[in-house]
């Protein structure tokens, strides 16, 4: 992590100033589990927002994309529920995402249209307002400051454990970011069935925070790949309420520092994703170099990640490395195979699986002790330009199919 910024330990949404947070169990999932949770700023925030590119978007985030054109800077609070999703619903399912609000508004004794909302969950089923409504109350009775992390568990679905993190930056900028985030399966760029909720005590403005989160997330969130599969409900929000007074925009290397430390709190909830993945064993780096612009590269990047031939392949720790180069030549993107290296990370440095479009595997054996650590780092040199991207995957293994074999029940 750079020097200009530090992890804040136990850090959430929370840790910065003016942000107040609670769960509560309210009869959605069966175990007695935190199921809805409610962040609250203590004064209005800038915020923005980027959500699914599923044409079949949840009624949560028609609601908020339609709430955030019209008051960006006005919002105070985000109400959050897991196992019902509240998508392909309707229209009913959108009045339940409004009540859902309404609920959240009155229940912290803020201003109409001020609270977002977020659902996570089985598709397909009407939301339980009523139990979510007595969640958010309950929740606002006890809303503190250590609230974040709790309020992390009670977004988790399929996920193993909660995700949530926050970095203060150092010297004389007193900024704090911090954020939460689930996600474990139907997981895939644009985005995926993930939320993320980052928070900030800077000052911004809604206009600035706009192409800002979206940068943020394609290079975190955007990056990252389970499944293959997008969601209807993906939606990751940026909060600023201003509480430390600092505007970094207005200094142009504290906005490079606040930029890096807002990227790092993105891509450290968006590893956890991946590292949690459902039935994940092993976790995949690809790094595509040499290629002729930004998105080509990440595009190869995405193609690999998403391919099954090569999650499994991860999960068996067999170096086939044919599956990585035919999933990048599907990528959609001009290549040129005699220009193509692949490579794999060592100890020692970088083994060459692939050069010019023809073997260079000489060890075989080297490679395999390679493909069979839990962490396998690869190097994709398309050999046409300069840019470059990073993608992260897991494996594919049986236990996903069993965990989704039987997700409604």
């Amino acid at each position: 992590m750079p020097s200009a910024f530090t992890a804040v330990p136990d850090g959430s949404v929370t840790s910065p100033g003016g942000f107040t947070a609670a769960a509560t169990h309210a009869g959605l999932k069966s175990d007695g589990a935190l199921d809805v949770a409610l962040l609250v700023s203590t004064t209005s925030c800038a915020t923005a927002g980027v959500f699914t590119r599923n044409a079949l978007r949840a009624a949560p985030v028609i609601y908020d994309a339609d709430l955030l054109s019209e008051r960006p800077g006005r919002i105070r609070a985000v109400a959050m529920n897991a196992r019902v999703a509240n998508a392909c619903t309707g229209a009913p399912g959108l009045e339940a995402a409004r009540a859902m609000a309404r609920s959240a508004e009155e229940a912290a004794g803020l201003p109409p249209r001020t609270a977002l909302v977020l659902s996570t969950g089985v598709i397909g089923i009407p939301l339980p307002i009523d139990k979510v409504g007595a969640g958010l109350r309950q929740a606002a009775a006890k809303l503190s400051s250590g609230g974040g992390i709790d309020a992390a568990r009670a977004i988790m679905t399929t996920d193993t454990r909660p995700k949530h993190c926050a970095v203060r930056l150092e010297g004389g900028a007193a900024i704090t970011i911090g954020g939460i985030a689930k996600g474990a399966g139907m997981i895939h760029p644009d985005m995926a069935t993930l939320l993320g909720v980052i928070t900030t005590d800077a000052v911004s403005e809604p206009g600035v925070l706009g192409p800002f989160l979206r940068r943020v997330a394609d290079r975190t969130f955007n990056a990252i790949s389970v499944d293959g599969d997008t969601s209807t409900n993906d939606t990751v929000l940026l909060l600023a309420n201003g509480s430390s007074g600092i505007d970094p925009s207005r200094d142009g290397a504290l906005w490079k520092v606040f930029e890096e430390a807002v990227i790092e709190v993105a891509r450290t909830l968006a590893l956890a994703v991946v590292e949690d993945g459902e039935g994940a064993t092993k976790q995949l780096q690809i790094h595509v170099v040499g290629a002729t612009t930004e998105a080509h590269a990440r595009e190869v990047g995405r193609a690999i990640a998403r391919s099954s031939l090569v999650k499994t392949a991860i999960y068996g720790g067999d170096p086939n490395w044919g599956r990585v180069l035919a999933a990048a030549g599907a990528a959609g993107v001009p290549l040129i195979s005699e220009r193509i290296t692949l490579e794999a990370a060592t100890d020692g440095g970088w083994f060459t699986l692939a050069t010019a479009g023809a073997t260079a595997l000489a060890d075989t054996a080297r490679a395999r002790r390679i493909f069979q650590q839990k962490t396998i780092r690869l190097r994709l040199d398309l050999g046409l330009g300069r840019a470059e991207a990073m993608v992260w995957t897991c494996d594919l293994s049986p236990d996903y199919v069993r965990i989704n074999s039987d997700y409604t029940s």
